[in-house]
């Protein structure tokens, strides 16, 4: 059975929007850096409220964030 995963576009998006750090976007959606890193890294799958308040810092539909690969 092959392993599935939630792939992101965050590090992608703060770099678009203007080199933003870990530490801002985790002030903006009251999380840590690291737990921005682990997120970008797919080490950790945020909850869904995180994974919405991410996609309204970049403006963007939380599937053009997240994406389910399988």
């Amino acid at each position: 059975m092959a392993k599935s995963h939630i792939a992101n576009q965050v590090r992608t998006l703060r770099f678009l929007a203007g080199e933003m750090t870990q530490a801002e976007l985790g002030e903006k959606i009251g999380m840590t850096r690291q737990t921005i890193a682990a997120i970008e890294a797919g080490k950790y799958s945020p909850t869904l409220e995180a994974a919405f308040r991410i996609a309204r810092v970049f403006g963007k539909p939380l599937e053009e964030v997240f994406q389910w690969e399988e």
